[in-house]
C-alpha cells in the first residue's frame, strides 16, 4: 500500500507540472499577442489596395491607433493586392461598411500597419467581407520626394536672390534700392516722431484736445444731418420720404423728357431749328449777311459806315444838330421875329 501511494503522488506531481507549464505557455503567448486575442476570439476580414509597400503577414491592424488584430495573408489579385486580416470580435460593431482601411506607419522608419477608421453608424461587415479602401496616406518615400522638390525650389530661389532677381534680390544686390529703402525708413521714423510730438494735422488730432473736440463736433453735426434726412426733414429728406415730392419730381422729369422728345422731333421752332436743315441754312445765311454788314460798317463803307469811321462827317452832323437846336431855341424865344408875314392887296 505505501508503494502504491508513492507512485500515485509522483504521477500527480508530473500532471500538475505539465498543467502549470501549459498554462505558463498560454499566458506567455497571450502576453505576446494579447492585443489580438485568442484564435477563437477573432474573425476574418479583407481589404484591397493597388500597392502595399512594407506590408506583410503579421503586420498589426489598428482601429483609431489601437492594435486590435493582425494581417494573416497578402496575395495578388490581378493588378491589385488582397489583404486578409483578423480582428477581435469585440470590435465588430466599430468596423462597418462606412469604415475605411488604409496603410499606416508605426514609426518613421517605414514599418507598416493597417489602419481602420471606426464607424458605428453603418452595418457590421460579415466574415471575409471587404473593408472599403480609403485614400492612400503619404509614404516616407513620397515625403522624401516632396522634401527634395522643396529643397530644389529653395535652391532656385536662393540663386535668383544672389542674381538680383525680384524685389528681394534687388534689395540684396542693388545699392540704390537699399539706399532708397533706408531713406523711406528714415522718413517713416521722422513722420512717426512728428505724430508722437503733436506736429502736423494727425499729431494735433492725437494730442490737441481742441482739435479732437472739433472733429467730434463735426461728426455730431454729420450724425444730426443724417438723422434729419432719416426723419424726412429738409428738401433732401422730403425727397427720400415724401411720396408727393417724389411724384412732383417724377412729373417734372416726365415733362423734361417730353420737351426733349419735341426738340428731337420737328415740332416747334426749337425742334425745327435742331432738325430742319432748311431753317438752319437760312439762319446761317442771315448770320453770314449780318457778318458782312458788320464788316462793311467796320470798313467805313456806305453812309452808316462813313458815319462810324469819318470824323469830319461826324463833326459836321454834330454842328448841324447844334445849329438846329439853336434855331429852335431862338424861335421859342421870339416867334414873331421868324413869323413876320406881310399881306399886300393889289
Amino acid at each position: 500500500m505505501p508503494r502504491t501511494r508513492s507512485l500515485a503522488w509522483s504521477e500527480l506531481k508530473i500532471g500538475v507540472i505539465s498543467i502549470i507549464a501549459v498554462t505558463l505557455t498560454g499566458v506567455l503567448i497571450f502576453a505576446v499577442t494579447g492585443a489580438r486575442g485568442f484564435f477563437w476570439d477573432r474573425y476574418p476580414l479583407k481589404t484591397r489596395f493597388t500597392a502595399v509597400p512594407n506590408l506583410a503577414s503579421g503586420t498589426p491592424v489598428r482601429i483609431a491607433g489601437v492594435e486590435v488584430g493582425g494581417v494573416t495573408a497578402v496575395e495578388l489579385n490581378g493588378e491589385q493586392v488582397d489583404i486578409s486580416f483578423e480582428v477581435r470580435k469585440s470590435y465588430r460593431h466599430l468596423i462597418t461598411n462606412r469604415s475605411t482601411a488604409k496603410l499606416g506607419a508605426i514609426s518613421a522608419l517605414g514599418e507598416a500597419a493597417l489602419d481602420i477608421t471606426p464607424s458605428s453608424q453603418g452595418e457590421p461587415i460579415a466574415d471575409w467581407g471587404y473593408v472599403p479602401a480609403g485614400p492612400p496616406s503619404a509614404a516616407i518615400t513620397d515625403m522624401a520626394d516632396m522634401a527634395s522638390g522643396t529643397i530644389d525650389e529653395l535652391t532656385k530661389t536662393l540663386r535668383g536672390l544672389n542674381a538680383g532677381k525680384g524685389t528681394a534680390g534687388q534689395l540684396l544686390t542693388d545699392a540704390q534700392l537699399y539706399t532708397e529703402l533706408n531713406r523711406f525708413v528714415s522718413t517713416a521714423t521722422a513722420l512717426t516722431q512728428d505724430v508722437q510730438h503733436g506736429r502736423g494735422s494727425v499729431g494735433r488730432l492725437m494730442h490737441d484736445p481742441a482739435a479732437a473736440k472739433a472733429l467730434e463736433a463735426s461728426l455730431a453735426n454729420m450724425e444730426a444731418m443724417t438723422r434729419q434726412l432719416r426723419d424726412g426733414k429738409g428738401s433732401v429728406g422730403q425727397l427720400l420720404h415724401d411720396d408727393r415730392f417724389a411724384a412732383s419730381l417724377t412729373s417734372a422729369t416726365g415733362n423734361l423728357d417730353a420737351l426733349l422728345a419735341k426738340l428731337n422731333s420737328t415740332d416747334g421752332t426749337a425742334g425745327k431749328l435742331m432738325n430742319d436743315p432748311a431753317l438752319y441754312d437760312r439762319l446761317t445765311q442771315m448770320t453770314t449777311r449780318l457778318d458782312e454788314l458788320t464788316a462793311a460798317l467796320n470798313s467805313g463803307q456806305g453812309t452808316a459806315g462813313q458815319l462810324l469811321k469819318d470824323r469830319q462827317l461826324y463833326d459836321n452832323m454834330n454842328a448841324a444838330v447844334g445849329d438846329v437846336r439853336a434855331l429852335v431855341a431862338d424861335i421859342r424865344k421870339d416867334p414873331r421875329r421868324f413869323l413876320n408875314v406881310k399881306v399886300s392887296v393889289f
